[in-house]
């Protein structure tokens, strides 16, 4: 099967940091995480890994990596319990990328449905096959003309993983407005992280895609509050490090998970569920 090529420097080089991640977590700690997709998907591209290979070994790219990982576990826990409820709802993966969580949520009575910048699903069409329930929307998420082929009458759960950072915050907050007020009895997940963390942990990743001032870009310090827009949207935030599991899984060292108590509580990593009455 021919590879396809990621060039350097370019928005789908972005990529494939977050899929390498997930890719080496699911190899370092196999009974927490585990992604043969992502290991099939870096296989298939033409693209140098030799300098995340370098990094693979360090403590803290190993924790970068888990970081990674607990929040795409913690989303799908979320996607899974509103399947329960609601088991023909679509699932809706705003800022997709190349990541496949729709089709591993998947009950087989859902709809899938991804959504990203148009060179983005290009990439993502090349090498994810759609199966008969799922669709990809190329699209700004800012332009709300998507939602128009979001069917939302048998429930609907959006959700982001690793987007609102690069957002400003009233964008997130006309955002989230608006799909509550187009989705009543829907739901949204997402992470977010404190003002601290935002500065700390973005500063590198946002200066590699243009952005050279963080002031006004989406943060959280405290979500139960500071998500109070609206009397029909119900809040619920747990830490993404250690709210859903406790990462006690052979290989992970307990400096990972003193790492992940600061990451939690410091810096204020969430997971957050907003549930649209």
């Amino acid at each position: 099967m021919e590879k396809v090529k990621i060039e350097k420097n370019t928005v789908q080089e972005t990529l494939i940091i977050p899929l390498y991640g997930r890719k080496m977590c699911s190899e370092k700690f196999p009974a927490l995480y585990t992604d043969d997709f992502a290991k099939e998907l870096c296989d298939r591209l033409d693209y140098d890994f030799s300098e995340l290979e370098k990094k693979k070994h360090s403590f803290m790219y190993e924790f970068g990596a888990l970081e990674g990982a607990m929040r795409q576990l913690d989303i799908m826990w979320e996607i899974k319990e509103y399947l329960k409820r609601h088991p023909e709802a679509a699932i809706v993966n705003l800022g997709c990328g190349l990541d496949n969580t729709g089709k591993t949520c998947d009950n087989g009575l859902c709809k899938i449905v991804n959504i990203d910048f148009p060179d983005v699903i290009a990439v993502r069409e090349q090498l994810i096959s759609k199966q008969d329930r799922e669709k990809n929307i190329a699209s700004d998420l800012n332009d709300y003309s998507w939602m128009e082929e979001v069917d939302g009458s048998n429930g609907v759960i959006f959700f982001a993983a690793g987007v609102f950072h690069y957002f400003k915050a009233e964008d997130v907050k006309s955002l989230v407005l608006e799909l509550s007020q187009r989705y009543p009895k829907g739901c949204l997940v997402f992470d977010s992280l404190g003002k601290l963390g935002l500065k700390l942990m973005m500063k590198t990743a946002i200066k590699n895609m243009g952005i050279h001032n963080v002031n006004g870009l989406f943060y959280l310090n405290n979500p139960p509050t500071d998500l109070e827009w609206s009397e029909n949207i119900k809040v619920t935030s747990k830490g993404y490090m250690l709210g859903y599991y406790d990462m006690k899984s052979p290989g992970i060292h307990f400096m990972h998970r003193f790492l992940a108590r600061i990451g939690d509580s410091a810096i204020k990593m969430s997971i957050n569920r907003l549930d649209f009455d």
